[in-house]
């Protein structure tokens, strides 16, 4: 059976401080949560703090990027053994803002898919069509070539943490949600294509999310679907009382 997992992208809010406010009130708020792994992904100089704020309870610490190298001379990257070293567990890779925004490719994000697997992090690998792709049918084209692309090489015997998060370009931040039969239709389409580049073995252990414009009241319709494992939050999640109330709806 596929864990249900809920992941907070944080993005480029909240100062160390704020972080921790916000899981002072969180952590009441799903104490009794046992049926869904959570994860936290705040921005790098938030990590240290949220780690040490979560520290003995459930709830996990995600980075927003990383890069594949162990270490060199790359101003401003962090490597997973940073990560692996401040207790961070998680790692978003290839989000559609990266992609779009500091040119992360489907071959960097099989580099620190491979990277983020050697180090025994959780990869949460992000993948979805532009507005435009969808309107002009080219939907599965996309997301076959960025799974193509984006396992290739990767042993089939290493890949059992594997996430995927289908976030539709067109509905991060935008208000607009898939309908609950679009993403299941994406999230079989993205398991079928595990399926041939690695395993049917393992895209039936996979867990795929739904990203994109989650809110606690369109939570149940989509998390309750049979491919559907969860959900990559954005905007939704930077409140406590909100973010809570979508972990609690996606387990109905």
């Amino acid at each position: 059976m596929r864990k249900p997992l809920i992941a907070a992208n944080w993005k480029m809010y909240k100062t160390p401080a704020e972080s921790i406010a916000f899981i002072d009130d969180f952590l009441p708020l799903v104490a009794s949560q046992q049926k869904t792994e959570i994860v936290l992904c705040p921005a790098m100089v938030c990590l240290g703090a949220t780690i040490a704020a979560t520290k003995g309870t459930e709830v996990r610490i995600g980075a927003q990027t990383m890069d594949w190298h162990d270490n060199g001379a790359y101003t401003g990257e962090t490597s997973p053994i940073m990560l692996n070293a401040i207790g961070a567990t998680h790692v978003l890779i290839g989000h559609s803002e990266r992609r779009q925004y500091f040119n992360e490719t489907d071959e960097t994000v099989n580099l620190k898919l491979k990277s983020a697997l050697a180090h025994k992090l959780v990869p949460i690998v992000c993948v979805g069509e532009h507005k435009a792709e969808r309107e002009s049918g080219h939907t599965n084209d996309v997301l076959q070539q960025q799974i193509a692309v984006g396992l290739k090489g990767i042993d089939p015997a290493s890949a059992a943490p594997l996430v995927i998060a289908y976030e539709p370009v067109w509905a991060i931040g935008t208000g607009l949600t898939a309908t609950p039969q679009i993403a299941e239709d994406a999230h079989k389409f993205i398991r079928a294509q595990i399926a041939e580049v690695l395993s049917p073995a393992i895209a039936a252990g996979t867990r795929i999310l739904y990203g994109g414009s989650v809110k606690p009241d369109n939570a149940p319709s989509l998390c309750c679907l049979e491919n559907i494992d969860g959900a990559l939050v954005g905007g939704a999640s930077l409140d406590p009382t909100s973010f809570a109330q979508i972990v609690a709806n996606s387990s109905i």
